[in-house]
């Protein structure tokens, strides 16, 4: 048994958007790729003011300690909203202790609530988080992503 204080989970408001920036260049930088991070702070509170974007805090005794992100979006051939998860992260020392499933139990309590699916993307190379997606029930099916940055469009364009 833990002494650990019990984990809570909250939903980040605009207030939280510094809080919510540290976190997610701290997985940006786990992931090695922290210069990819371009929000701020103020485009962070703007976009924990819009009711389609979900980030969920896990706390304990007030202090962060991981964080599931995600968005609400229109999925075509479902002919309804799903929720994007685009990042599931929990902070070191904090790690195999139950933290990253809370959050997704959490992430499921409101998905489930309006009967949405769930759908991310999950690193090939990131057998932890494979595992735990699987433990939790999740299918997985390995997919190409493609990023196509504006520079590159541009290039295409002749811009």
């Amino acid at each position: 048994m833990t002494d650990d204080p019990p984990l809570t989970a909250r939903r980040a408001g605009p207030g939280d958007a510094g809080v919510v920036l540290a976190l997610v260049r701290e997985i940006a930088a786990h992931e090695g790729d922290v210069s990819d991070v371009r929000s701020t702070a103020g485009t962070w509170a703007a976009m924990l003011d819009r009711p389609d974007v979900l980030v969920l805090l896990a706390e304990r005794a007030g202090e962060p300690v991981g964080y599931v992100s995600a968005v609400r979006r229109l999925h075509l051939w479902l002919g309804t909203d799903v929720l994007a998860l685009d990042d599931l992260f929990v902070r070191d020392g904090h790690r195999d202790a139950g933290v990253g499933r809370f959050l997704m139990t959490e992430l499921a309590r409101l998905a489930t609530a309006e009967d949405l699916v769930v759908r991310w993307e999950v690193r090939v190379d990131n057998t932890a988080a494979q595992r735990l997606y699987r433990r939790l029930g999740a299918r997985l099916w390995p997919k190409i992503v493609a990023w196509w940055p504006p520079e590159a469009q541009r290039v295409v364009l002749g811009d």
